[in-house]
């Protein structure tokens, strides 16, 4: 690839209308605190984004989420979106905002995740993707510029370049051509991003993803490849595909140096309040998982003092709230003895409480960890609480 990618030279400039401004650094570690604007408002980082995977965050209200857990932002799958309902019914709605009702930024991950899954039922190709769906098993083709045609449809604020996630573990041989196939995409992405406008009048973001598994060296030639774009922000991507959490913070480090000060990092499908804590040391700015809500269905409860299993039967009688300190009403009002119950009789509210209340927990981590990094104690408080965050109560 030459210094300027050729197709730059062609085709009209492109005014980036995402800005991304750093307010704050802690003194005694990597992690910053910045703001995000987008068309459709501010977001605030370091950030945690609740996974919508198709139009809804699972069992939770649109006003909950921003009334009660306080998301800035939510994530839709393009993938799944693109199976059902289909892009026909999200553009005659005017775009997923007016679709779902929320009017703050999305974000769209661009289904590459999703073919990472598909092992079974999906074939890789210079092209694109061709695979079978979940859902009825027709099959489909998915290259880098329908990738961006179902992205401008959805009408995110920020769309996710189309990427191929390498399993860990995967041989140097392996990563390698993965991570030909996504830097040649991601060239075929830009150049249909460059080419297509928005459809509702709002601006999109591109992000391209870096790849190349674990290995160092293919890392710092995705990263150099994609910083030649310029790109309003950029994802850290194939983390947390089951390596051990050390070699994740070692890869989020390595490439957390070397990428552009002046731009959002997001790093892709992490993790838990420890992982997410850790990741912000090293330099990350946004984070997505969908473990508050899955984990929040099961009965899982994340609170300040660690984890709660309220399946276990030492809550039968603990009539003390969910989460004293909180400052969720449902937190509050309900008892550990009540929500214990709720997911013993398998009543819907228990899975719906749960969700909420870890939803809430994790963007309540994150405007601490905010607050900690303006005041220039972020990384001695990180030390602090990260013990009780993995203790299980």
């Amino acid at each position: 690839m030459t210094d300027v990618p050729i197709f730059s030279l062609i085709l009209p400039k492109i005014t980036n209308k995402m800005q991304f401004t750093i307010e704050h650094r802690d003194p005694h570690s990597s992690a910053r605190a910045g703001v995000i604007t987008t068309d459709h408002g501010p977001i605030q980082t370091p950030i945690f984004m609740p996974v919508g995977t198709v139009g809804t965050v699972k069992a939770v209200h649109i006003n909950d989420l921003r009334d009660q857990v306080h998301a800035q932002i939510i994530l839709g799958n393009t993938y799944h979106l693109y199976l059902r309902p289909g892009m026909d019914i999200i553009e005659a709605a005017g775009g997923l905002h007016k679709f779902n009702g929320w009017d703050r930024p999305i974000l769209t991950d661009s289904g590459g995740f999703q073919v990472f899954s598909l092992a079974a039922c999906r074939k890789i190709k210079p092209e694109g993707v061709r695979f079978q769906s979940h859902i009825d098993g027709s099959r489909h083709l998915f290259t880098p510029e329908k990738v961006i045609d179902i992205q401008r449809s959805i009408g995110s604020d920020i769309m996710m370049a189309f990427d191929e996630c390498p399993p860990y573990p995967c041989d140097y041989h392996y990563a390698r051509k993965s991570l030909d196939i996504t830097l040649d995409w991601l060239s075929r992405c830009w150049q249909h991003y460059r080419e297509t406008p928005p459809k509702y009048g709002h601006y999109q973001s591109l992000f391209p993803i870096i790849q190349g598994s674990v290995f160092k060296d293919l890392r710092s030639r995705s990263m150099e490849e994609i910083i030649k774009y310029n790109s309003d922000g950029i994802a850290i991507g194939g983390i947390a595909v089951g390596e051990p959490t050390d070699l994740m913070y070692e890869m989020a480090d390595f490439c957390c140096r070397q990428l552009p000060a002046d731009k959002p990092r997001y790093l892709m499908g992490v993790g838990t309040p420890v992982n997410i804590l850790e990741n912000i040391a090293l330099g990350v700015d946004m984070f997505d998982c969908v473990m508050p809500t899955r984990n929040g269905r099961n009965g899982m409860i994340f609170t300040w003092e660690g984890m709660l299993n309220m399946r276990n039967e030492k809550w039968k009688d603990d009539f003390s709230p969910i989460d004293a300190d909180s400052d969720l009403i449902a937190d509050r009002i309900y008892s550990r003895a009540y929500l214990r119950h709720l997911y013993a009789a398998n009543e819907i509210l228990g899975p719906m409480i749960g969700s909420m209340h870890n939803l809430h927990f994790y963007l309540d981590l994150v405007k601490t960890a905010r607050q900690k990094i303006a005041e220039g104690v972020f990384a001695e408080w990180k030390d602090q609480v990260v013990p009780k965050l993995a203790t299980r109560l």
